[in-house]
């Protein structure tokens, strides 16, 4: 009786105990079926210490059924996060559960110790003890089913930010695929574009507007080789106008001073009128500065042949000097408005016609400089004065040719006077094609519109096509060209020929001149600017090398003098192969509509610098180095075959948005390969 009415007085407690076990758990629904097995245990164990062995069955029941329900309890748990989180990541998901279902093995093992513990243990062992330690497993259990439930409601939310972030990409794909598509199909019609501008061809008035234009570089080829025949009756001028003045003869030294400075002084109006082309071209247009250009050609050519009329040497330098404002426009505007009319595939065939123009001027002063015709004590001033005919015939010629379609369109915005530009050049009607081509131009160079010259040397872009036209012009300067251009006479002379033959193979100069700069014409668009240039540049450096040679044993072998002749000859015939005509096209190729004007400025006064630093120093270079005056020239020779191997593109078929596209990459070396691999 003592030991029921102990368990009695236990059993507030221990009920106590199981309700707040079943308030504990009720969590979830699994733990009240948990909860109704203890209190079964519990009302078997109490009803009844006489029967043993029903209360022994009862435990091993409530035993049994206990581990049902909490493996229930681990499936039930288990289906419903499955449910919850089934479109979530499997795997993550996968180590919660395992982590889980170990928990509850080990609280299922612990349990079964418990029970076991009362089922061997002393009857009298406090019960309440035991339901304790019970219900400490439970929530145990409880907050680990909580945390998990936890961890599984923020691996839900992550995997929904993820699936958001896949769609987000997914989105980004898609339009990505769809700007490839795009690209794709304006890189075909790009390609169909410039399929048919390669279709085009020569008409009438497009070589009409050209013969016009080069009319200009005529003018500067005649300027630059007339001083050489008539130089021994031009310094007998000197030397007549200064003993008039001064009653004392002049001394020979003095006398080669001016005669260099009237050599020289027409370069440095050259680089004066060069400065200002490409201000001249955007204020009034290529067409327009070319016209007004011609007020300067008349009256620099009315200078000069009023020289000896007014018994005045220094209205030759003025003259000199008008005349060579106007040949810096020229090799300015000429070459700019030509690249600009010209279609797509005969750019540089036309191109080169500036060079043929140039050569054909030479010619043309060196025939008429011989002694038989104006190379005459009374001849040379009419010689000199005949640079007003090709000023006036383009003053008559020009005002019927069309403005530059490139600057009605691109920097005046004028489409519809573009349009009857291009429809008169192209002598069709169909010129969509140019029309698109220069807007797309005009897209690729939008942020260097109308750029001044210093913008253009400060533009990291255009850096790299500055440095290659600099160094092209400086090509055509310092090869030693205008060595022989302005002494080739003299040069004849020193190496032992008489001078009427120096002066017949002057003029086979200028012949040469004009017939290989023919043939390079074809070869221009066929072969390519670049390779043409480094064969004109190798031939040059060799045949430089043969000039030095047959200067040092021309007193030794007899024959010798005709090796210089023949190698200064070959020399020249190089020269008009590349360096001739290539740095003055090029130099336009290399830059779109808005940059164009600036370097072409930056790039011809250069050229001037380059041609007056060698009018003015080549005779004294000469009497220092003698025979060995051509080895300087060898050498630059040599630099600028490599640099034109290692940085110059080539330019051949390529419209002006693909040339501008070669230097975007601000890797020189890269864009090269590139435009090697295109070329």
């Amino acid at each position: 009786m003592r030991h029921s009415t102990g368990s009695q007085r236990d059993q507030p407690t221990a009920s106590g105990s199981v309700d707040t076990l079943t308030t504990t758990t009720t969590t979830t629904g699994s733990q009240h079926t948990v909860s109704a097995e203890v209190v079964e245990v519990e009302e078997h164990e109490f009803a009844s210490d006489a029967e043993p062995e029903a209360t022994e069955t009862l435990k091993l029941t409530a035993r049994t059924r206990f581990a049902h329900s909490l493996q229930g309890l681990h499936r039930k748990s288990r289906d419903e996060t499955k449910k919850e989180i089934q479109e979530d990541d499997e795997a993550t998901l996968r180590e919660l559960l395992i982590s889980l279902q170990k928990q509850v093995s080990v609280m299922s093992m612990n349990l079964s110790a418990k029970l076991d513990e009362l089922q061997r243990g002393d009857r009298h062992l406090e019960t309440t003890v035991a339901l304790c330690e019970i219900r400490s497993q439970l929530q145990e259990l409880t907050k680990s089913v909580e945390s998990c439930q936890s961890e599984v409601s923020e691996v839900k939310r992550d995997m929904v930010a993820i699936k958001q972030e896949l769609d987000t990409v997914q989105q980004v794909k898609e339009e990505i695929e769809e700007l490839r598509e795009y690209v794709d199909r304006l890189e075909e019609h790009s390609h169909r574009r410039k399929l048919r501008l390669l279709e085009q061809g020569l008409t009438f008035f497009l070589s009409y507007s050209i013969f016009s234009a080069v009319l200009g570089m005529l003018q500067f080829g005649y300027n630059t080789g007339v001083i050489n025949a008539p130089e021994t009756n031009i310094e007998y001028f000197m030397k007549d106008v200064y003993k008039s003045r001064y009653g004392e003869d002049l001394q020979e030294e003095a006398v080669q001073r001016l005669y260099s400075l009237a050599v020289s002084i027409f370069a440095i109006g050259g680089m004066l009128g060069g400065f200002i082309g490409g201000m001249v071209a955007n204020r009034f247009g290529r067409k327009g500065g070319l016209l007004l250009n011609n007020i300067l050609g008349i009256g620099g050519g009315c200078l000069m042949g009023c020289t000896k009329i007014s018994n005045s040497y220094e209205m030759l330098f003025f003259g000199r000097f008008i005349i060579g404002v106007n040949c810096g426009l020229n090799t300015s505007l000429v070459p700019m408005y030509i690249s600009e009319i010209a279609p797509l595939n005969l750019r540089g065939g036309l191109g080169t016609v500036n060079q043929l123009a140039v050569t054909v001027g030479l010619l043309l002063s060196q025939v008429l400089g011989i002694e038989q015709i104006l190379g005459t004590n009374d001849g040379w001033p009419l010689l000199v004065g005949l640079a007003v005919c090709p000023a006036l015939l383009q003053l008559v010629l020009l005002p019927v040719c069309p403005e530059s379609p490139r600057y009605l369109l691109i920097t005046k915005q004028w489409e519809e006077e573009a349009r009857r530009a291009l429809r008169r050049l192209r002598a069709s009607n169909q010129v969509e094609e140019d029309i698109e081509e220069m807007r797309a131009e005009e897209r690729a160079q939008q942020a260097e519109s109308s750029i001044s010259m210093m913008e253009l040397i400060c533009s990291p872009t255009l850096r790299s096509p500055l440095i290659i036209g600099v160094v092209m012009q400086l090509s055509q300067q310092l090869s030693g060209i205008n060595a022989v251009f302005y002494y080739s006479t003299s040069l004849f002379t020193s190496s032992g020929l008489s001078d009427e033959s120096a002066k017949f193979a002057t003029i086979g100069i200028g012949a040469i001149m004009v017939g290989m700069t023919l043939v390079s014409i074809p070869l221009m668009d066929r072969t390519g600017r670049r390779t043409l240039h480094l064969y004109g540049l190798g031939g040059m450096f060799i045949f430089s090398i043969f000039i030095t040679i047959s200067f040092l044993i021309k007193e030794m072998i007899d024959w010798m003098s005709y090796l210089s002749v023949v190698s200064t000859l070959s020399f020249v015939v190089f020269f008009a192969v590349g360096p001739g005509s290539i740095p003055w096209m090029i130099t336009a190729e290399l830059f779109s509509q808005g940059p164009r004007p600036a370097a072409m400025s930056i790039a011809v006064l250069v050229n001037w610098m380059a041609n007056f630093l060698v009018g003015i120093g080549f005779p004294s270079m000469k009497s220092t180095l003698e025979n060995y005056t051509f080895l300087p020239f060898s050498v630059f020779l040599a630099i600028f075959w490599i640099f034109t191997y290692k940085k110059v593109p080539e330019t051949k078929n390529k419209t002006f948005e693909e040339i501008l596209a070669l230097f975007r990459h601000g890797n020189g070396r890269t864009s090269l390969r590139d435009s090697r691999l295109y070329g």
